[in-house]
């Protein structure tokens, strides 16, 4: 089993989408990467901890690649934002991929100069190691899943699993 960590906007959204993909064994909400120890989503929404609101995927190699992990992320937000997707604003919202070893900084890297030629705006994604992880608190996991019917997740965490859907052979 592999894993990779990837943020994009809200993690309910991100994490109902993968959630649905074949190869994928496990997703995760937590925050990564910021200046203080286990944070709490209060303090991370307070946009002074410098975390960003990630999922950690735990993905099985052999039925999908980190390639194919990038192909869905990059379908499912908006690479050219900075600090936010859609009405949800500030650095915790930022477009990141947390690269855990060597290999997928230079897959992350390769993709992402490919998929600049192909747009307009400038894609502000960042590519970064692997600082810091802590699992968001229990009510974050499986949020879409455990509240469909929530109005947000309805407007936003929706569109992008239908998306996904859409996007399988």
């Amino acid at each position: 089993m592999k894993e990779a960590i990837f943020g994009g906007g809200c993690f309910w959204c991100l994490e109902a989408a993968f959630e649905i993909v074949d190869g994928i064994i496990d997703v995760e909400s937590g925050y990564a990467n910021g200046h203080i120890d286990n944070p709490s989503y209060k303090e991370v929404c307070t946009d002074t901890t410098g975390h960003a609101e990630v999922i950690k995927i735990t993905f099985d190699e052999d039925k999908i690649s980190y390639e194919d992990l990038l192909n869905i992320f990059f379908a499912i937000h908006d690479p050219t934002t900075l600090n936010r997707q859609g009405a949800d604003f500030g650095s915790q919202y930022r477009s990141i991929i947390i690269t855990l070893d060597s290999k997928q900084e230079k897959i992350a890297q390769d993709y992402i100069s490919k998929l600049q030629k192909s747009l307009d705006k400038k894609i502000v994604t960042k590519i970064e190691p692997l600082k810091c992880y802590y699992k968001a608190e229990e009510y974050h996991q499986d949020y879409f899943r455990k509240n469909p019917n929530q109005p947000y997740c309805q407007a936003v965490a929706l569109p992008k699993v239908l998306k996904v859907k859409s996007m399988k052979k």
